[in-house]
């Protein structure tokens, strides 16, 4: 079971490489013609800055911490409820930081997976919105090193045979500890006030430019929160707002800094931060939400809901979702076969062909 996640550094030493792949990425951040230079130079040129945010929030990133944590417990319950598929072994996959997909696949290799011996993996994006940026650019780096290890051949003899949770924005475990976390939160305001606090709920922005092509973020992301809404009983007014937007194109809005600031100065001054597109804390919730949204805000009603991390709720879900695809013997969702309405990416279509296997040639073009 191969969880797979942007990632984070783990030190402040790690910090300008994790740059460096993260804008060299073209499905993450496209810049052109130009992105294998212009990507590395900004890298170096934020390098400094980033280091001080993950130096603020002690020293490291603690994605790598809760994603094997999860990963981990996740298998020790899926052994469990499905007897049948157990041992389940847990990995970690990570796009920009350690363990890379790489380093991963070279550990199926050192404990006896595929490389002629064979083996079923499953990757599983700890995305539960499904974009091309984020579990399509990880999807797209799996197949690559899946191609140079392995060969290309969905059946390819003695190789790992793959399948994918792509998506899973509405299972009822992640709605359900979600709203918890939310519930948690709105008990600690006076009872008078409770029922005005403004749930805002921060998920991570995307180019315009990837959402007009037709990327599934924006309603994927929107379909979450109208679940947590719908669960939690409508209970308070509520809005979607996109946080990280980097460099001066136009980015999906409004950002939640502007929003925060906004309702503030109208005076509506009770809100709760929601981040609702991730499964765990790291810089963007530790840093940019508590110590620049929240800190600058400068209101003691503006908190956030606590991040899912070791939620046992949540991890059951992760365990509820795999046990059902195992038992599907689906190799991925309907969707995933769909390319976005805009893409001319050639890499994402073998991609798509590949996980999709002998169905790969009925894919819409």
């Amino acid at each position: 079971m191969v969880f797979m996640n942007m990632g984070g550094p783990s030190t402040t030493d790690e910090v300008g490489d994790f740059l460096s792949r993260l804008f060299s990425d073209a499905d993450l951040i496209p810049l052109g013609r130009l992105q294998s230079y212009i990507g590395p130079l900004i890298a170096r040129r934020r390098t400094p800055k980033i280091q001080k945010q993950y130096s603020d929030i002690g020293g490291g990133s603690p994605i790598r911490k809760w994603s094997e944590h999860q990963a981990a417990e996740m298998c020790t319950i899926l052994d469990k409820i499905s007897p049948q598929t157990a041992p389940h072994k847990p990995y970690v996959a990570f796009r920009y930081a350690d363990p890379l997909t790489e380093e991963m696949y070279q550990r199926l290799f050192d404990d006896g997976f595929g490389n002629g011996k064979g083996g079923r993996a499953v990757a599983f994006t700890q995305y539960p919105q499904y974009s091309c940026s984020t579990t399509g650019s990880s999807l797209n780096e799996l197949w690559k090193w899946r191609s140079r290890l392995e060969g290309k051949a969905t059946d390819q003899a003695g190789a790992i045979q793959w399948s994918v949770i792509d998506r899973w924005p509405v299972h009822p475990g992640l709605i359900e500890a979600f709203a918890q976390l939310i519930e948690e939160q709105l008990k600690t305001y006076p009872e008078a006030r409770r029922k005005d606090v403004i749930i805002l709920f921060s998920a991570h922005s995307l180019p315009m430019s990837v959402v007009n092509r037709g990327d599934t973020y924006p309603a994927e992301v929107a379909a979450t929160v109208y679940a947590v809404m719908q669960r939690i009983g409508f209970s308070n007014p509520y809005r979607l707002c996109w946080q990280s937007q980097v460099g001066p194109s136009a980015w999906l809005g409004a950002q939640t800094s502007d929003t925060v600031e906004n309702y503030v100065k109208k005076g509506r001054k009770d809100l709760i931060l929601v981040p609702i597109a991730f499964t765990s804390d790291h810089i963007e919730t530790l840093y940019e939400l508590d110590l620049e949204v929240i800190h600058e805000a400068g209101s003691e009603g503006v908190k956030r809901a606590a991040s899912l991390n070791g939620s046992h709720v949540f991890i059951q879900a992760l365990a509820d979702i795999a046990k059902t695809h195992l038992e599907s013997g689906e190799k991925c969702s309907m969707q995933l076969g769909l390319r976005c309405q805009g893409c001319t990416s050639e890499r994402c279509l073998e991609q798509k062909k590949f996980f999709l296997g002998k169905q790969g040639d009925s894919i819409i073009l």
